[in-house]
């Protein structure tokens, strides 16, 4: 497969142009790396061509990055010695990357080289930037819906391919940061302002050719490169430099409390490259960059963050037979936070919705929400009141249900009480078309019960959004026991065209994502009840990688919602109701009036204006602190098992169909340790024989909760992994 052509004028210049077929977006492969290579070596030796110009095919855009399989393979390719066949692939790379930036110069003059610009019509990311920072002077589009940047820590990788060696050199380890360790983004004009590229135009090719045709041997000498170099705001041992290194340290810590291994390797990377010559510098990156690929943790993101995601996003688990169902007209019931944020991201997306409530005000209140989101963008200059007044167009805020004629998807947000939602289905479904499917954004009834209210029930679908709609990436979507393919076809289109991340699980209690963050809540709850010091509950659970401790979560989320569930979990189950330990925290909290962030009064303390001050000391008035404290690590665990253990049980039970769901769910949904690539992929790398030890030691100290589940048992005894036993595309045991 032809990747990159070349074809050269009559005043010699080369034009290579990169072109992946079947692509949208190019993306490096093995292939590409040798035609590029290739194509280089024939123009730097041919007389004829006085500069090169390397670009894109692809309308509005450059590349999009690595193709990951590229790193398989390197390590496929190297046998017994999977290290090393990624360290000698990575200098591969370098090397083609350093030729291109010497182009041909003799080394100690520095003259003779060949000119080289790089056009960027569009997004440039990840090896898709590292490229044209090796060229002599980068020319993007004028176009602002271009992204430029390294977003590898994203994935828990870092730019490897000489992009953090030569960002570092380039601008300076404080001015490169938000580049390297935030994966920070920008559009051309930024980037140019920023340094990471050299014009901006809107005919870049024809800027490129001209600056080829007079550039002279001073034009090709990178900085780095040239006699009395001096990196831009001091080098590691320069009193600047040193500054920077150490604040840097502490922040890249404390960001991460240690688990992202991405971040630290980055750091070490620029740290010692900074002490030595280029060349040198590359050779500590590329180790650096294969110790990170080595790491369990950095496959596992990769996995779950780039690979996964990215094939549940393009439909991996869309019905095959059913045609398009993307929407064109939705109702939203109900104008609260969710039916506001629906309404908000569906209009983003350019669809027409009808937004319902009881009374005018109430539905105008849900519009103004979008109006508010939009003045926000325009404060920032991320959007226009043009735009604002083309989004608002888009929704109709309204009491008549007869505006809902017309809908292909209707999504209820409404109360969570089941004859409210009951009674809206039947009043609805009596208006909207016959073949209109109905969704319900339920967070914990059970989609087959209330299905039970329509006429239609192999159109009714659960469409499970996480609050805030407009921040969360995840979208659960839940088949009821009648629902059809057609149904969870519409709601998977409809939220590839809000551009969120849909996973889809079969009905049950709490369905896959309450399922799994209740435990880990009431793990936490229950600990205090024991006398567990609460701040070691938390920085605990940070520790390990999630965002918020379950004390912080269950303030943010409320303390009365807390009690709701509980109280309805109880009647549903009778005497095999677990959590009664935690029931007289969270009841004795209710009762308080302590429900967490919204009443400034939770497990923590706020001031006036909401923001948290600290653990709230009143805890130890009933729950006194133990004098005896747990492991760190026993509390770890505690917290990590209640939430993977469920994850287990909801793939046996058949309601997680598929394991790429259960881990890119978790991340997405609540935050489960990003850098473990998942819960079931946290097992994995734990191994399914110490995992299943591990079930039966916290049984034996803390109860039934912890038992080991069946399928991890026999996994065990087999010496199997999750990912080895149902491969990428496999549905439960």
């Amino acid at each position: 497969m032809t990747e990159f052509t070349m074809t050269t004028d009559a005043d010699g210049v080369a034009t290579i142009i990169w072109d992946v077929p079947g692509k949208s977006m190019n993306v490096m492969s093995y292939e590409g790396l040798a035609q590029v290579d290739k194509l280089m070596d024939e123009a730097l030796a041919d007389d004829a061509v006085k500069g090169i110009i390397l670009t894109s095919g692809k309308e509005g855009s450059f590349a999009g990055g690595m193709d990951l399989n590229l790193i398989a393979k390197m390590k496929a390719d190297a046998g017994d010695n999977p290290a090393k066949g990624l360290f000698d692939g990575v200098m591969d790379m370098h090397r083609l990357l350093r030729k291109i930036e010497l182009a041909g110069m003799d080394p100690k003059t520095q003259k003779g080289g060949k000119p080289i610009a790089c056009v960027l019509p569009g997004t440039a990311l990840g090896i898709g930037l590292e490229l044209p920072l090796s060229c002599h002077r980068i020319f993007a589009a004028t176009n602002s819906k271009a992204k430029i940047g390294l977003p590898e820590i994203m994935v828990g990788i870092f730019p490897g391919a000489g992009g953090t060696t030569r960002l570092v050199r380039k601008m300076g380890a404080m001015a490169a940061s938000p580049f390297l360790l935030e994966g920070k983004l920008v559009d051309p004009a930024k980037a140019k302002a920023a340094g990471l590229i050299d014009e901006v135009t809107d005919d870049p090719m024809a800027a490129a050719r001209d600056w080829v045709l007079n550039a002279k041997d001073a034009d090709l000498v990178k900085p780095w490169d040239a006699k009395g170099y001096k990196m831009p705001g001091g080098a590691p041992y320069h009193p600047a430099g040193f500054m920077t290194f150490v604040g840097a340290s502490a922040m890249v810590n404390g960001k991460t409390q240690g688990v992202y291994p991405a971040a630290k390797a980055l750091l070490s990377a620029v740290y010692e490259g900074a002490l030595v010559p280029f060349d040198t510098a590359l050779k500590i990156e590329a180790r650096w960059f294969t110790s990170v690929l080595m790491n369990p943790s950095s496959e596992a993101m990769i996995r779950s963050l780039f690979i996964n995601k990215e094939a549940l996003e393009k439909g991996a688990v869309r019905p095959a037979d059913v045609a398009d169902q993307r929407v064109k007209k939705l109702g939203v019931l109900g104008a609260g936070m969710m039916g506001a944020g629906i309404s908000l991201v569906s209009a983003q997306a350019g669809i027409e919705v009808v937004l319902i409530d009881q009374t005018q005000e109430a539905a105008d209140r849900g519009k103004s929400y979008t109006s508010d989101f939009a003045d926000k963008g325009i404060a920032r200059k991320k959007t226009t009141p043009e735009k604002k007044e083309q989004l608002l167009s888009l929704i109709t805020a309204t009491t008549d249900l007869g505006a809902l004629k017309g809908c292909d998807l209707i999504i209820e947000a409404v109360f969570e009480d089941p004859k409210v939602k009951a009674e809206m289905t039947q009043k609805v479904e009596a208006v909207i078309p016959e073949d209109c499917i109905f969704a319900s954004n339920t967070s914990t009834l059970p989609i087959t019960e209330l299905a039970k209210a329509s006429a239609r029930p192999e159109q009714f679908i659960g469409i499970h959004f996480f609050s805030p709609v407009e921040k969360m990436l995840l979208v659960e979507i839940i088949k009821g026991k009648g629902t059809g393919d057609r149904a969870v076809a519409k709601a998977l289109d409809y939220v590839r065209q809000i551009r969120k991340t849909p996973i889809v699980v079969n009905d049950a209690r709490f369905f896959y994502a309450n399922r799994c963050i209740i435990p880990y809540i009431n793990e936490g709850i229950r600990m205090v009840a024991e006398g567990v010091e609460p701040a070691l509950i938390e920085n605990a659970a940070k520790l390990v990688g999630m965002p918020l401790g379950p004390l912080q979560l269950v303030d943010e989320t409320s303390i009365d919602l807390g009690a709701k569930i509980a109280r309805a979990t109880k009647a549903a189950m009778g005497d095999a109701y677990p959590d009664a330990a935690v029931d007289d925290v969270i009841f004795w909290m209710e009762n308080l009036g302590r429900l967490g962030r919204k009443t400034k009064a939770g497990f923590y303390s706020y001031d006036e204006k909401g923001k948290r001050e600290g653990l709230w000391d009143g805890l130890g008035g009933s729950y006194a602190i133990a004098e005896e404290q747990p492991e760190l690590t026993d509390v770890q665990h505690r917290l990590l098992f209640a939430q993977s253990l469920e994850a287990v049980r909801a793939l046996e039970e058949g309601v997680l169909m598929d394991i790429r769901e259960g881990d890119v769910g978790a991340i997405l949904g609540w935050g489960f340790a990003p850098w473990s690539g998942g819960p079931l992929s946290w097992l994995d790398m734990i191994g399914a024989p110490y995992a299943a030890e591990r079930c039966d030691q916290l049984t034996a100290k803390y109860g039934d909760r912890f038992t080991c589940p069946d399928l991890l048992r026999d996994m065990a005894a087999k010496g199997q992994s999750f990912y080895g036993r149902f491969g990428e595309t496999a549905a439960a045991a």
